[in-house]
Order: C-alpha cells, then structure tokens, then sequence
C-alpha cells in the first residue's frame, strides 16, 4: 500500500515538474519573441539612418514608442502572472 501511495506521489512530481517545464518555456519563448522584435527594429533603424539621415529624429520616436510599448506588455504580462 505504501508503494501504491509513493508511485502516486512520484506521478505528482513528475506532473508538477512537466507543468513548471511548459511554464519556463513559455516565459522564455515570450522573452525571444521581444528580443526579435527589438533586434528587428534595430536592424531597420540602422538602413533607414544609412539610407536618409534625416530620418534619425523620426526613428527615435519610434524607438522612444516602442519602448513605451514594451513597458506596457511587460506590465499587462506581470499582471497576468500574478492572476
């Protein structure tokens, strides 16, 4: 009966542990996909600045609003966590 109720706990474990697994991953993927953005529109800032130098004051207010931007997912994304 003990070993009926340590495989029981085990599966427990395992269960739990998968669960913190896919939350790890998410929360990770979630991380990359803001990295990719931000990589992204640094990528475009610097052939939008090569490609017209007067556009340099244009995309700092794009950057200023994408930060803007950020910090507000990442905000709403802390909320939903602690939901």
């Amino acid at each position: 009966m003990a070993e009926s109720e340590s495989q029981e706990g085990n599966y427990y474990n395992r269960g739990k542990m998968v669960e913190n697994f896919k939350t790890d991953m998410e929360e990770l993927l979630e991380e990359m996909e803001k990295l990719a953005v931000c990589a992204t529109w640094m990528a475009y800032n610097c052939v939008a600045i090569q490609a017209n130098p007067d556009l340099s004051n244009a995309m700092q207010h794009l950057e200023d609003i994408c930060l803007m931007c950020k910090e507000q997912m990442d905000k709403k994304w802390q909320e939903v966590l602690l939901e």
